[in-house]
């Protein structure tokens, strides 16, 4: 079924077949059709979220993807994650529909379907009692904001709804007034700046569900260059505890802690403080599910990367948010950053949490505050 034009490639144990522009070229074109093969660590990362949820979940395995283009994410999801007994990508672009489908015959796959809909009819489509997904995927080109609503009432109680956000100039400070539009708050420019975009966006998701009655619990999150994604457990119940806050940061000293209300002074300097938010302020991930991802891990074919990231995920999973940089404590103490294995002992010795961030390789997560830090680290 390959045509003149096709390529064949093969991601994790996935035959995928693309416009070989998506792969020549430096910037992935969206015609004829869009695949950009910079994500598939996005895409191992679904692969091993899906496969340990799916793995306990009862009710019917169905996977819906609001916005598929080639269906690389969904073609994967059908080939790589047992149990799955459904899966139903969508996408405006015809093109692009067809290559998944010819991609999908190619790996003898006969629980993948296509829908050629608008993202928001395609998922209200899937809004009713008995027919809602146990997994609702959103990969949009920039905000998924305007797709969080219904990607919600798409979802089963219990299920789990993904998003993925690529306006990074938005989310890291340089468009606040459309920040706020986008993610109902705003974000300071800061060492730790990706973990703030991922709090909004958690933020968003949450205010949004709450409308509804709805709990979102976040189950594991993960950024690269080009993108944040967040993933979501989706529960019919009101929030049972309000986790939205603010960060509030302070450019004098260093000091950032996350706290419910507003504040305009540095608690260790007096010095005036910039504030973002408001955004999720509880944990990031569930270490309990981080953990059954480890566990997923070898039955997936994926980069050696995500063992690496998980790992420190489920070392972070409960500890305190916002994290440090050895390089930020260095430049503010005048002296040679600390290798990080160095940095956690000394903080551990001195009775602190501490442990690595998935979110940064020079990042540590620590209960001490940056003049503890810099004392433990003098010392």
């Amino acid at each position: 079924m390959q045509t003149f034009n096709d390529l064949e490639i093969v991601e994790g144990k996935t035959k995928i077949l693309v416009p070989p522009d998506s792969v020549n070229a430096k910037v992935p074109p969206k015609e004829p059709a869009f695949f950009n093969p910079r994500a598939r660590l996005n895409r191992d990362f679904s692969v091993i979220a899906y496969s340990a949820f799916i793995k306990n979940f009862e009710g019917p395995k169905i996977f819906l993807d609001g916005l598929a283009g080639i269906g690389a994410r969904g073609l994967r999801v059908a080939n790589e994650v047992k149990n799955i007994e459904k899966v139903v990508v969508n996408d405006l672009n015809s093109s692009a529909l067809s290559l998944g489908l010819r991609s999908a015959k190619l790996n003898n796959l006969s629980n993948y379907e296509i829908s050629e809909n608008e993202t928001c009819r395609f998922l209200s489509s899937y809004s009713k009692k008995g027919s809602r997904a146990a997994i609702v995927d959103i990969d949009p080109f920039g905000s998924p904001s305007k797709y969080i609503d219904c990607a919600i009432r798409a979802t089963m109680h219990g299920g789990l709804f993904s998003a993925t956000a690529t306006d990074l100039q938005v989310l890291h400070g340089l468009a606040n007034d459309a920040c706020k539009r986008r993610y109902y708050g705003i974000p300071v420019k800061t060492e730790y700046g990706n973990e703030i975009a991922i709090r909004l966006i958690l933020g968003c998701i949450n205010m949004i569900a709450a409308r509804f009655d709805v709990e979102v619990v976040p189950l594991f999150v993960e950024n690269e260059m080009h993108y944040y994604r967040t993933y979501v457990k989706i529960l019919n119940k009101p929030i049972q505890q309000e986790k939205m806050g603010y960060i509030l940061h302070c450019n004098f000293c260093g000091n950032r802690t996350t706290f419910e209300y507003q504040s305009n002074v540095c608690s260790l300097c007096n010095s005036k403080i910039v504030m973002a938010g408001p955004l999720w302020t509880g944990q990031l991930f569930s270490k309990k599910y981080v953990l059954s991802m480890l566990e997923q891990i070898p039955n997936c074919s994926v980069d050696k990367k995500c063992e690496k990231i998980l790992q420190r995920c489920a070392l972070e999973a409960e500890m305190p948010g916002t994290y440090f940089t050895l390089d930020e404590i260095a430049e503010k103490m005048k002296c040679a950053p600390l290798s990080l294995k160095k940095a956690i002992n000394k903080l551990q010795n001195g009775g602190f949490l501490a442990s690595p961030t998935s979110l940064n390789f020079k990042g540590i997560r620590t209960s001490a505050n940056i003049n503890e830090l810099k004392e433990i680290f003098a010392s």
